[in-house]
């Protein structure tokens, strides 16, 4: 999967992607959705280059394309990037090339096309596909064992964790995209010390740093995905936050699982990168000595040798006093999805092992993706030891769990020796206060 379009050395005539530390060099090329800002156009297609944004209407229209490239780009001129999507890995990779080329320094399409960039700055990105269903998974071992800790000490870890890539279908409609606020949920709760529980806003409200996965090409109902086929049927990565109440679901989540404490908001980043664009990130995936290897349907040679991928991730948070006082936050851990227990392709095989059919544009969460060592965790309820252990914040504040105006940036990046560092942009989300509600 590596080409020219990885190049280290390949430069823009987009000045702003040469810059050694943005996210969106040449090398990249995620795809988003967006309007400009202060029209009311309908949302159009885009490629982050740099701080600009490659609308890809202007450029279907404006410049001259080979007749397949034409072709490529007729659904994302149209603003439909699910219909892209399952066009397959052949069309996309076509299209990578392509528009590598035109961006490219000496590229004779560079004075058309600049007439197609559009600031980010002055771009109000939306959700970059169309999300039909969401299935949120739990990849992580050691967010399992330390959350698994808190309520079974000598036995964190359920019996089929080794075995069985867990999940649970999620709520579609509540995702967002970043920048956008969420009230704090209202729901059920219930306390050690009382005999019923009473409707209230959740007080344990929480956030989780995941990975979303984008479904590209579909699979007949009651067809698996094999795993040597799996990344084919996969678009590529986002940032995703998957709030979390946890006092409405300590309440709430035996017998079923998760339900009110996480679906009334997640918020996803703007920009899809590719698996493309990941290819030169990828590294061995293996078990620890001693566990159980996964089942055949989930293993394969070429997984074992490069089915892991070396995301770096963050997790920042930015107070409401923090933001008045023009301080950008504090760096509240960092982790990374290589340390995941499970992959991506293992992933969609599972889900499609029993004959469920996946669509474009469906969204498949990795779960909370902390690593091995404490600091490393990616939630408060790790990080806190369940509200035990506060956080001291820079500014003197100290955190159990999430407060009004708090927002929570999370960040991702890939770099490597002899590779062209490239990265997710931000997913950002803020809570507001709990709306009043008549039945408190």
């Amino acid at each position: 999967m590596i080409d020219a379009t990885h190049d280290p050395e390949l430069r823009s005539w987009v000045a702003s992607a040469n810059d050694a530390q943005t996210d969106f060099p040449i090398q990249n090329l995620p795809f988003g959705s967006f309007r400009r800002r202060g029209t009311e156009e309908p949302h159009r297609i885009g490629v982050a280059i740099g701080d600009q944004v490659l609308d890809l209407r202007l450029a279907s229209e404006c410049a001259a394309w080979p007749e397949d490239v034409a072709r490529a780009l007729a659904p994302l001129a149209a603003g439909d990037l699910n219909a892209f999507m399952a066009m397959g890995q052949k069309t996309r990779a076509d299209l990578r090339r392509a528009l590598s080329a035109a961006l490219a320094e000496g590229s004779t399409q560079q004075r058309t096309l600049r007439e197609c960039l559009v600031p980010q700055a002055d771009a109000v990105m939306a959700l970059p596909c169309r999300i039909g269903d969401y299935t949120d998974f739990y990849i992580s071992v050691h967010h399992a064992t330390t959350i698994g800790k808190q309520f079974r000490p000598d036995n964190p870890l359920l019996p089929n964790y080794k075995w069985v890539p867990i999940g649970y279908h999620g709520r579609a409609s509540s995702i967002q995209p970043s920048g956008q606020a969420f009230h704090r949920p209202m729901g059920q709760i219930k306390t050690p010390d009382t005999d019923a529980p009473e409707l209230g806003p959740s007080g344990r409200l929480d956030y989780e740093l995941e990975m979303g996965i984008i479904v590209a090409a579909s699979n007949s109902q009651g067809q698996p995905v094999p795993i040597g086929h799996a990344e084919e049927h996969v678009f590529g990565l986002t940032l995703f936050n998957d709030w979390s109440a946890r006092d409405i679901q300590g309440w709430e989540y035996q017998p079923l699982g998760p339900f009110l404490s996480k679906n009334f908001a997640s918020t996803l980043s703007p920009w899809i990168v590719t698996m493309e664009a990941l290819a030169p990130f990828r590294c061995a995936f293996s078990r620890p000595e001693g566990d159980p290897q996964p089942l055949p349907y989930l293993d394969s040679r070429e997984n074992r040798e490069a089915g892991a991928i070396d995301v770096q991730l963050e997790v920042w948070i930015q107070t409401e006093a923090m933001r008045h006082a023009g301080h950008a936050g504090d760096l509240l851990s960092m982790s990374n999805l290589a340390d995941a227990y499970w992959n991506v392709a293992q992933l969609v095989a599972h889900h499609t092992v029993n004959g469920c059919n996946l669509n474009p544009g469906d969204l498949l969460g990795t779960g909370t993706l902390s690593g091995p060592k404490p600091e490393q965790a990616a939630s408060l309820m790790e990080l806190t030891a369940n509200g035990k252990q506060p956080l001291k914040l820079s500014n003197g504040e100290e955190r159990r769990f999430l407060n009004d105006g708090d927002s929570i940036i999370l960040r991702g990046y890939c770099q490597r020796a002899g590779q062209r560092r490239i990265g997710f942009g931000e997913c950002r989300g803020t809570v507001l206060p709990a709306r009043d509600s008549h039945f408190v």
